[in-house]
C-alpha cells in the first residue's frame, strides 16, 4: 500500500512565506476545504498531503508551513524542518508569492535557500485577480525564475496556465501525471457510508455474518486520535509510524489541522488521523482554534474507531469525559490510551482508578478498553492498534437473527417486563437493522409503555451476551402490526 508521502505519480510541494495563500491553493487543487485557512499568518504547521488535480492531470500535493528563518528547538524551527522535508520529497516546487504585496525580502531569502535544493521550481503569483497585482507581477520577473504564473487560488483562476507551466518544467516526467485510477488520499476520512437498514423479514445466518466480517477486514481502518492539548497525540502517532511526520514539542496546541496518514499494521491498512487538541468550549476564544476544533469534530464524525489519548499523570478530566461522550453520541467505537505511562509509579493503582472512573462516568458503552501506553518509549503501541482492530470488528458486527431471538426469549423469561393496565408488556421479536454502530429493533405490543430501565436491562444483556464492550449500541422499539386491524 502507498504510505503517506509516497506516490506512484508526481509529488508537488507548495512553499512560500507565511500568508501568501498556500493552504488556499492546496484546497483548490484537491477540490475540498481540507486545510484550515485564515488571514492570520502561520495557521499551517505540519505538512499535509492530498491528491490534487488540474483537469485530467493528477499529482500528489503537499501543503507546508510558511518558511521562516529560525534555528534551535523553537516551534518555528521545527516547522521549517517540515517544509524542508516536503521539498526533499517533491518532484517539483510551486513557489508562491503574494502578487498584491510584490516581492519581499523574505521571498528573496526563501528563494536563495530553495535554489540550493536542486528541485524544479514554478513561480506562482497568487492573489492576481485584480489590477492591484500588476506591479507585483512585474517585480516577480527579477527573481530569475522565468514568467510568473498569475493565479487566484481563492477564485480558481489561472489553473490552466499553472498546468502548462508544470508540464513544461517537468518535461517527460509529466507523463506520470496523466489520468489514472483516482483515490481519496487527500481527505482526512471518506464518509463511512452508513449501511442501509436490513430487511427485518430476512434472517441473517452464520455464513452471511462470516462473509460480512471478511469484507470488513479488507477495508482500511479509519482511526482518529483525539484528546486535550499537550497529552502527546502527535508524539504517539510519530512513534507508531516510525518517523517524525508530525510537529511535536512542549508547547500546547501545536497541531491545528487534522492530518491524515496512510499506514499499515501487521498487514492491515489504516488511515490514521491526528487531530488538534480540544479544550473546554469556554476557553476557546481564538478564531483559528475554533476552526481547529470544528475540524476535529468533523474527523470524529467520519471516523470508525476513535482513540482518546489521556495524560496518565492527570487521568480522566471533565473535558476528557466530554470528548468521550461526544464520540459515543456520534456512534463511533471508543478506545482509551493512557499516555505517558512510563512516568506512573504505582501502575496497578492508577489503572484501577481509571477503570472505576470510566465505568461510573461512561455508562452508555460499558467495558471501554483502556491501554496504558507511552508515545515516547513505544510501550504497548502494538497492543493499542491490535485493540483498535478488535474494536472495529465488533463495531461492524452483524448478528444472526435466530441467535438474537433465542437470547431475547431467555431474557424475557428470566425477567419479564412489567404489567401495564393489567396486561403484560412483552418484546416478542428482534432483529439487527444496521451496523456501524450495531443497531437493533425490538417488536412488541405497546412499545411506548416499555420503561427505560427495562430497555437498559436488555441493552446491557445484549452487550454482555454478544461481547460488545466499548461499542455504542442503538435500539429502537416498533409496534407489532395487528393482522386483524383494518387497512
Amino acid at each position: 500500500m502507498r504510505r503517506d508521502g509516497e506516490t506512484m505519480g508526481l509529488t508537488l510541494a507548495i512553499v512560500g512565506r507565511p500568508n501568501v495563500g498556500k493552504s488556499t491553493l492546496f484546497n483548490r487543487l484537491i477540490g475540498k476545504r481540507q486545510a484550515l485557512v485564515d488571514d492570520q499568518p502561520g495557521v499551517t504547521r505540519d505538512r499535509r498531503y492530498g491528491e490534487g488535480r488540474i483537469g485530467p492531470f493528477r499529482f500528489r500535493v503537499t501543503d507546508t508551513a510558511g518558511f521562516e528563518e529560525a534555528k534551535g528547538d523553537t516551534l518555528e524551527a521545527r516547522m521549517r524542518e517540515q517544509t524542508e522535508r516536503a521539498v526533499e520529497e517533491a518532484d517539483l516546487v510551486l513557489f508562491l508569492i503574494d502578487a498584491r504585496e510584490g516581492v519581499t525580502s523574505m521571498d528573496q531569502h526563501f528563494l536563495r535557500w530553495l535554489r540550493k535544493q536542486h528541485r524544479p521550481i514554478v513561480l506562482v503569483a497568487n492573489k492576481s485577480e485584480s489590477k492591484a497585482s500588476f506591479a507585483g507581477l512585474g517585480e516577480a520577473h527579477r527573481l530569475g525564475l522565468g514568467e510568473p504564473i498569475p493565479v487566484s487560488a481563492e477564485h480558481g483562476q489561472g489553473l490552466d496556465l499553472l498546468l502548462d507551466a508544470i508540464r513544461d518544467k517537468l518535461g517527460d516526467k509529466a507523463k506520470r501525471g496523466e489520468p489514472e485510477e483516482a483515490d481519496d488520499d487527500g481527505a482526512a476520512f471518506a464518509a463511512p457510508g452508513e449501511e442501509p437498514e436490513f430487511e427485518d423479514t430476512d434472517a441473517f445466518d452464520e455464513a452471511a455474518a462470516a462473509a460480512h466480517d471478511k469484507a470488513v477486514e479488507e477495508r482500511p481502518l479509519q482511526l482518529a486520535i483525539v484528546g486535550r492539548p499537550n497529552v502527546g497525540k502527535s508524539t504517539l502517532v510519530n512513534r507508531l509510524i516510525g518517523e517524525e511526520r508530525l510537529l511535536v514539542g512542549p508547547e500546547a496546541g501545536i497541531t491545528r489541522d487534522s492530518i491524515a496518514i496512510d499506514w499499515e499494521h501487521r498487514g492491515r491498512r489504516v488511515r490514521l488521523v491526528d487531530t488538534a487538541g480540544m479544550r473546554r468550549q469556554a476557553k476557546v476564544t481564538d478564531k483559528v482554534e475554533r476552526l481547529s476544533v470544528a475540524d476535529t469534530l468533523n474527523t470524529i464524525r467520519f471516523a470508525e474507531v476513535v482513540i482518546l489519548v489521556l495524560d496518565a499523570e492527570v487521568m480522566l478530566e471533565k473535558q476528557d469525559l466530554t470528548v468521550a461522550s461526544l464520540v459515543l453520541e456520534e456512534g463511533r467505537a471508543l478506545l482509551i490510551a493512557a499516555n505517558k505511562w512510563d512516568r506512573i509509579e504505582d501502575k496497578p493503582k492508577a489503572l484501577k482508578k481509571l477503570h472505576d472512573r470510566i465505568e461510573k462516568s461512561l455508562t452508555q458503552a460499558k467495558g471501554i478498553a483502556v491501554v496504558p501506553v507511552s508515545g515516547l518509549t513505544g510501550q504497548n503501541l502494538d497492543r493499542l492498534i491490535d485493540a483498535a482492530f478488535a474494536l472495529h470488528k465488533q463495531w461492524n458486527r452483524r448478528l444472526p437473527t435466530a441467535a438474537l431471538n433465542r437470547w431475547l426469549r431467555a431474557m424475557v423469561d428470566s425477567h419479564p417486563a412489567p404489567l401495564v393496565g393489567g396486561r403484560r408488556l412483552k418484546p416478542r421479536y428482534m432483529t439487527q437493522i444496521k451496523t456501524r454502530p450495531p443497531t437493533f429493533a425490538f417488536f412488541m405490543n405497546r412499545p411506548e409503555k416499555l420503561p427505560d430501565d427495562y430497555m437498559r436491562y436488555l441493552t446491557n444483556g445484549l452487550r454482555e451476551r454478544f461481547d460488545l464492550p466499548g461499542v455504542p449500541i442503538r435500539t429502537t422499539l416498533r409496534k407489532i402490526k395487528n393482522p386483524y386491524a383494518e387497512e
